[in-house]
């Protein structure tokens, strides 16, 4: 890790530079992939699962049988806790329904907004290196919640061509009945175009690497939403001379392990606080068996000294972190203060590990700076709000004389003529 001591402002940007590639370094790659899917479908699909998987299969969908096969095998203790999550997560989220918004904005005039569901929607779930099938409970819970119609989800297959058992056991839980083994690239051409097997989907979720990442901002092109650019993981934690070294070391480690193009950053306003983490770290990432993974990300990590907690601060909304842990005596400050986190966890008992899997907030949240304009999945995220009006009589001679000014000074005759015919008729 680098250590940084009293950085000046114009120095951030090069600090807190995320280790990851540009759009342009990969977008011709995902582009290739797009077209060939477009145009061949299936097809191209398993071409490029045999080529970037290593597996080629002869069926895309996942069998009853193999789902049955899963829940066998999933143990009765995994089970417990994904139950418990399910509950946490379905709690949080139903709590986040709003009802129908109605009001006479003048005598006559009704308007009101409801929110509705998106009919169909695509959930990627990454199977690699870390089958993350707790993000089907952030996704496919408040999907059930919202009333969407039809959920697709991708999930790419290992070398023998299967699915980890959780991840097919927590799908059929949460009701996805609807399970792909395609991956990275192609998988979200393939829920952006349709395939023979695979829906054409209106929205796409789901976290992934930096290639799924570029390949969801160019479905946006097509005609499908995305949840947010998530990409990989980051973490950032403020931290005192009160905090506990052990736990801020363990709560770094565990975004590190994510993968090697994770970022964690540390700041303080302790200076020997950081030699306690930095030893903390090194002893620990020895038991961990991704600790390569962990080693790699930890070499992009930054551990930022600051005097005074207002430069911290601001520092802290200039990265926008995905995540963030504050653990210092006056947390109040950086809790009433931050802008800019997809997602905050507040004292020495709140690891951001919960907010990954049975607290009940959602996890999959924007990353790489984007929290500064997005915020993380949450039920609305598979709503859309719809407007609705109903003008009387009385309405429209109250506020049809300004629409037909309004119209006229924007040079708009036909949109004046539609209140003035309607006028008329009521003199």
């Amino acid at each position: 890790m680098k250590k940084i001591y009293n950085p000046k402002q114009e120095e951030w940007a090069e600090i807190l530079r995320r280790p990851t590639k540009t759009i342009e370094d990969i977008e011709a790659t995902v582009s290739e992939v797009f077209n060939e899917v477009k145009q061949k479908g299936d097809d191209a699909v398993q071409k490029y699962t045999s080529l970037f998987d290593g597996v080629s299969l002869e069926s895309n969908l996942v069998s009853s049988e193999e789902i049955k096969l899963a829940k066998e095998s999933v143990s009765e203790e995994l089970k417990a806790a994904i139950a418990l999550a399910k509950s946490n997560i379905t709690t949080f989220h139903k709590a986040q329904k709003t009802d129908r918004i109605r009001v006479e904005t003048t005598s006559g005039v009704s308007c009101w907004q409801e929110k509705r569901p998106i009919e169909k929607i695509g959930l990627y779930i990454p199977g690699g290196t870390a089958p993350l099938f707790s993000t089907i409970l952030m996704l496919a819970v408040p999907a059930e919640i919202a009333g969407c119609k039809e959920v697709v989800l991708c999930t790419p297959p290992d070398k023998e061509g299967k699915v980890n058992p959780a991840i097919l056991y927590t799908a059929a839980l949460c009701g996805v009945d609807k399970i792909y083994k395609v991956g990275g690239i192609q998988a979200i051409a393939a829920m952006t175009f349709g395939t023979e097997s695979i829906s054409k989907v209106y929205k796409i979720f789901g976290p992934g690497n930096q290639f799924v990442t570029v390949a969801k901002q160019l479905a946006t092109r097509h005609n499908v939403a995305i949840d947010m650019p998530a990409g990989p993981s980051e973490l950032l934690v403020v931290a005192d001379e009160t905090a506990k070294a052990a736990y801020v070391a363990s709560d770094l480690l565990s975004q590190a392990e994510h993968g090697v193009d994770s970022q964690v950053v540390l700041v303080s306003t302790a200076k020997d606080f950081l030699e306690e983490v930095t030893e903390e770290i090194e002893s620990q990432i020895q038991l961990l068996p991704r600790m390569e993974i962990a080693q790699k990300a930890i070499e992009n990590s930054r551990f930022v000294y600051f005097e005074n907690r207002q430069e911290a601060l601001a520092l802290i909304n200039e990265y926008g972190p995905e995540h963030f842990i504050v653990v210092t005596a006056d947390e109040d400050f950086y809790v009433n203060g931050i802008t800019n986190a997809g997602s905050v966890f507040i004292g020495d008992y709140t690891p951001e590990s919960a907010g990954d899997y049975a607290s009940g907030t959602n996890h999959t949240l924007p990353t790489n700076g984007y929290a500064k304009q997005y915020s993380g999945v949450n039920l609305d995220s598979f709503m859309k709000s719809m407007t609705f009006q109903k003008i009387s009589k009385e309405g429209i001679q109250k506020i049809g004389p300004s629409i037909e000014l309004m119209a006229e000074a924007e040079g708009l005759a036909a949109h004046k003529n539609a209140v003035s015919l309607r006028l008329k008729d009521l003199k």
